[in-house]
């Protein structure tokens, strides 16, 4: 008798995963109310100008012209035609977009968007990201093993040192540091020893907040490597994690989800690296990389030898074809001829001189995208949400830009006065900020921030420096969500906008496992949410 997508144990034991994940790819489409959805891989946001423009004219041509950002740095394209996958592969392929059909799914790498660009970091990862891609999509078997067992919701991080995707919940992480060499970090387990779990999402959000164990009895493996090395030690720690996963019988998705008498060990990882002919050294005490940093800020990245760079929120993440095209315009225009999406559903804009970068910046605001970094957009982030999700109960986004815009012109007071109740999850929320200290502090790889079918791209808000509930402090993230599945909320602690109808929402601080209680949740309209969400946020 086959297994059910996934079997839960009863004792919190491990998941039983009865199926390879659903996640969407290149070649494997996913039918939503507003047609299919492709999801393209682009490793560590890496995209020439020439293949951006191939996958605008594949969103204006074949899917609805627009272009979703996810929290991976990946894009994905709505409201394909039915029997346009030959076309699109094909046209994806051309472009070198889809190195290997075989590997579609398991190119998710995120890196630090502005490596080599500020002058910070320890290293300049790009490099990292292509050598990693190649050997994911080309790795010899013997070696690696088969490496498109891997499932669509594992995922790489490759930071350089600044801190900033190492938070993110990789499975493998690899962090450059000053000497060269590069720590090579896996996920821990959430499963003690005895088999009981803890629950995936604290343990995520614990791994995120703090950067390290997770849940369970078994610590994560960290060892040092050449730089040199570091591509090809994470691709054969992946293979390790298969091995692992296959040896307990869960076909487990992530490193997080093995048992843990089959944990990935230092010496497993170290045993494997040796067999291959990479030195590593086992960093048992080893720290997290230098002070975590948020999501690049949006505007000017000002870089060594004059040259600068534009970084760019996208709002929701969605660009429509104006706003692609004028970035694949700039990218191209730049001397880089390159542009890099961001894990906080970002773009930036390298290689541009003093002058073009702030002819860039006012062109790219004046097209309705973010570039100010006290923008109320910043930290705000909503599921697909009606008409491309049947299970949403509204049109989250049209209801999101709304609460926006009242923001902006300073509409919400109004708002604020609907109910006490809104005070009451304000204190809350005011309570909290300062422990969490910044929304970047989540998993964004985590399953939750994955679609399955049914569901929207895989949305995660990054923060917004903004006005803080105190100093060195920044407002909570606020989700809006269409349903109670919630798909795509942020990690950490986050204010929970969820439609209760066509036109009510109801307003709640979660996360990290202190939810607001019941009885201080506040239901309002739809007019009503600039207020709410302010005050949960902590910002009035």
């Amino acid at each position: 008798m086959s297994l059910p997508p996934t079997t839960t144990p009863s004792g919190g034991e491990p998941p039983i995963r009865g199926r390879d994940d659903a996640c969407p790819g290149a070649l494997r489409l996913h039918p939503a109310d507003d047609g299919s959805l492709a999801r393209i891989r682009v490793p560590g946001g890496l995209l020439t100008a020439r293949q951006a423009a191939v996958v605008g004219r594949v969103a204006e041509e074949l899917g609805d012209g627009r272009l979703d950002i996810t929290s991976r740095g990946n894009l994905q394209v709505r409201g394909l035609e039915a029997g346009c996958g030959a076309e699109l592969a094909a046209r994806l392929r051309t472009a070198g977009l889809l190195p290997s059909d075989r590997h579609d799914r398991v190119r998710n790498v995120v890196a630090s968007p502005l490596s080599g660009l500020d002058g910070e970091g320890y290293a300049d990862v790009t490099g990292w990201v292509r050598e990693l891609d190649a050997v994911l999509c080309g790795g010899t078997p013997a070696e690696h093993g088969e490496l498109s067992g891997l499932s669509g919701r594992f995922l790489f991080a490759l930071d350089d040192g600044r801190g900033d995707v190492a938070t993110l919940g990789a499975d493998v992480t690899l962090i450059a540091t000053p000497d060269g060499g590069a720590l090579l970090r896996m996920a821990a387990t959430a499963c003690r020893a005895d088999g009981a779990c803890a629950d995936r999402r604290v343990v995520a959000d614990d791994v995120a907040q703090r950067g390290a164990g997770g849940g369970g009895d078994t610590p994560r493996a960290v060892l040092w490597v050449r730089g040199g090395d570091a591509p090809r030690a994470a691709a054969l720690a992946a293979a390790e994690f298969l091995t692992r996963a296959r040896e307990s019988g869960t076909r487990a998705w992530r490193v997080r989800e093995l048992p843990a008498q089959h944990a990935v060990t230092t010496e497993g990882v170290a045993a494997r690296l040796a067999a291959a002919g990479i030195d590593a050294v086992p960093q048992p005490d080893a720290p997290g990389p230098q002070t975590p940093q948020p999501p690049p800020a949006p505007g000017l990245v000002t870089g060594p030898e004059g040259r600068h760079a534009v970084s760019v929120a996208v709002p929701l993440g969605r660009a429509d074809a104006d706003q692609w095209r004028l970035l694949t315009a700039l990218a191209s225009r730049s001397g880089a001829d390159e542009l890099r999406m961001t894990p906080w559903r970002g773009v930036v804009l390298p290689g541009l001189s003093p002058d073009d970068a702030r002819d860039a910046c006012s062109a790219l605001s004046e097209a309705g995208l973010v570039t100010a970094p006290d923008s109320p957009w910043l930290g705000v982030g909503a599921c697909t949400g009606r008409p491309g999700c049947a299970k949403s109960l509204a049109d989250v986004r049209a209801d999101t830009a709304r609460m926006v815009a009242d923001t902006e012109r300073g509409a919400g007071g109004t708002a604020r006065g609907a109910t006490g109740a809104k005070r009451r999850a304000g204190s809350t929320a005011r309570g909290a900020a300062g422990a969490e200290r910044v929304a970047g502090d989540t998993a964004p790889g985590d399953d939750r921030n994955e679609p399955g079918p049914g569901t929207g791209p895989e949305l995660v808000p990054g923060p917004g420096p903004g006005t803080g509930p105190g100093p060195g402090t920044a407002p909570l993230p606020v989700y809006v969500s269409g349903c109670e599945r919630r798909c795509g909320h942020p990690g950490g602690r986050w204010v929970d906008a969820l439609a209760t109808g066509d036109a009510g929402y109801r307003i709640a601080v979660r996360g990290a496992g202190r939810d607001t209680p019941e009885a201080d949740s506040v239901d309002v309209t739809a007019e009503q949410l600039a207020g709410a969400v302010a005050a949960a946020r902590g910002t009035t």
